[in-house]
């Protein structure tokens, strides 16, 4: 390690769905000093362009990439003021990003959305890693994946998410051409933003591998790609293909206009970019095999290091060097959680709720908790399906929908509720009984995230699994875990193990379970378990209903 006498810190900068928050993390010993948090001002766009009467169709979830500039300009300047410390006392910064979130640039990494004559064209946006909309090429891209035995399928359980960089790809190339056309650079958000930050454009290994199919040091072959779409062939060569470096090294440094947004010094270390989840491990120090980490926020990812190389059905995706270098790296996850909770709040609760929740001053969704707390399990009858925004994992299939079982006249709200985050929790436990059946048993189950805050589903998830949970100290995990990427990249530490030990936090069994709720649990797992199966293994219902739901909006 070398420091220096004087104290040294690093900025963490994770890029939310929402929002973006800088923390000062100080790197002897990890202490957060200082953090701000700026909203994007666009948001997700999900219904018409900004400034435009262009609307969207259904599944579409789109950005504005200045958003992500203004947070350099106001979140690390108010948190290097709230921490207190001299701006040239910061050795490095490291940023991580919500993926797969994909943004289409010139050659100089202007997006073009920022190009005049795309300002009103839907597809020149970055497109949210909650953007569903290529559930079509993605579909066939498994189908012909599958037909032509390609070797990196299994890599990913035998499914590409529509989420990823190749379906989002093609649905661009095949709905605007001429955005395609006019497109020098796909860039994943993650690399785009340290473009920004270093004027030096770096893929990092975790998305490449994960979200970019970057399997053994290739990419899909040009015949594959060929034969998806003739005009897809040149789709790595020409538009997507960039040198990968490796998490917790260099990408650059910071230049003089950077400098200028941050308030930082001009030439210190910014790191190789880095996904929200996938960073938050060193957070947890859960870099040994068999430590998941469930990231619980609008959706939840969930990451796992492992020694050896396993390919697991329905998983994200395994990378060699995915989460810390000289290990593979494990994905999994849900891509609705916290965002479920949210849709039944906002659209679903009489307003009789709304005000005794205001009167109690307390939050709708902690009045609904308090009011299920200690309803013995299984006393509303409930079963639901997670899948309002579709399944990540183990089914990989984002035309599936949500589903209730059990609704009576006597279903209370907070029934509804409270069944929805076993729901959430019972998609959790598939995937980790999954990991198991094919030999990586997760031994440590380590929860961050936002959801962190609601004990009662702590408590929830640690009964349905059958095991106790881990709680990270800090309750910034992505922020912290790019901070101390950030402290490897400057030389602060040789590696992120070592840094993950000085400057990372767990609470170890924070919840155990209770046997006589492990138990009834059990028994509504069997039957989410036979719905699950049912409806994402067989009935084509949820698939049907899609289509009628496009032909009539059509």
């Amino acid at each position: 390690m070398t420091i220096g006498e004087r104290p040294q810190y690093v900025v963490g900068i994770d890029f939310g769905t929402l929002s973006g928050r800088a923390l000062v993390v100080r790197v002897q010993d990890g202490a957060e000093l200082g953090t701000a948090v700026t909203e994007y001002a666009h948001g997700v766009i999900d219904a018409a362009l900004p400034g435009t009467d262009r609307r969207l169709s259904r599944d579409w979830a789109l950005q504005v990439p200045a958003d992500y500039v203004e947070v350099l300009r106001t979140a690390v300047p108010r948190a290097v003021a709230s921490a207190g410390i001299d701006p040239a006392d910061v050795i490095g910064l490291a940023t991580d990003f919500t993926a797969c979130t994909m943004v289409p640039t010139l050659a100089d990494g202007t997006p073009l959305c920022e190009v005049p004559r795309f300002a009103d064209e839907p597809h020149a946006y970055v497109k949210l890693w909650k953007h569903h909309a290529a559930q079509a090429q993605a579909d066939r891209i498994n189908d012909l994946a599958k037909a032509r035995g390609e070797p990196w399928l299994g890599r990913y359980g035998g499914f590409i998410s529509s989420e990823w960089e190749f379906a989002k790809g093609l649905q661009l190339l095949e709905e605007a051409p001429d955005v395609y056309a006019a497109m020098d650079r796909w860039v994943e958000a993650a690399d785009w933003i340290v473009w920004q930050l270093t004027g030096t454009y770096v893929r990092n290994a975790c998305t490449a591998g994960y979200k970019g199919i970057h399997q053994d040091g290739r990419y899909p072959s040009e015949e594959f790609l060929a034969a998806l779409h003739p005009d897809f062939t040149g789709f790595v060569r020409d538009k997507l293909d960039q040198p990968i470096g490796e998490l917790g090294a260099p990408a650059g440094r910071l230049t003089a206009r950077a400098a200028a947004w941050t308030g930082l010094p001009e030439g210190i270390v910014v790191a190789v970019g880095n996904v929200d989840a996938h960073v938050s491990a060193a957070a947890a120090q859960a870099v040994e095999p068999g430590q998941l980490v469930a990231i619980m926020g609008t959706s939840t990812c969930h990451v796992m290091s492992g020694d050896r190389l396993v390919e697991v059905p329905g998983m994200c995706g395994v990378v060699d060097g995915g989460i810390i270098a000289g290990r593979h790296g494990y994905e999994a996850g849900q891509s609705g959680v916290g965002d479920i909770l949210g849709w039944f709040v906002e659209n679903q609760v009489p307003p009789a709720y709304v005000q005794s929740a205001e009167a109690e001053g307390v939050s709708v969704h902690e009045y609904l908790t308090a009011l299920s707390a200690d309803d013995p399990v299984g006393s509303h009858g409930l079963v639901a399906l997670d899948w309002w925004s579709g399944n990540r994992s183990v089914l990989v299939d984002h035309e599936l929908s949500g589903l209730f079982i059990g609704m009576s006249l006597t279903t209370r709200p907070e029934e509804i509720y409270r069944a929805l985050v076993e729901a959430t929790a019972f998609g959790a436990r598939m995937i980790v009984e999954t990991f198991a059946r094919s030999g990586l048993p997760v031994r440590e189950f380590i929860a961050t995230g936002g959801l962190l805050k609601n004990r009662t589903l702590m408590q929830i998830y640690s009964d349905v699994l059958g095991m106790p949970l881990s709680t990270v100290v800090s309750q910034q995990g992505p922020a912290l875990g790019s901070a101390i990427h950030a402290a490897v990249a400057a030389g602060a530490y040789p590696d992120v193990p070592t840094a993950a030990a000085a400057m990372g936090g767990r609470v170890t069994d924070a919840y155990r379970p209770k046997p006589a709720n492990v138990a009834a649990y059990d028994r509504l797992y069997r039957i989410y378990r036979e719905l699950h199966d049912h409806f994402g293994r067989g009935d084509d219902v949820m698939r049907r209903l899609k289509a009628i739901r496009r032909e009539a909006s059509a």
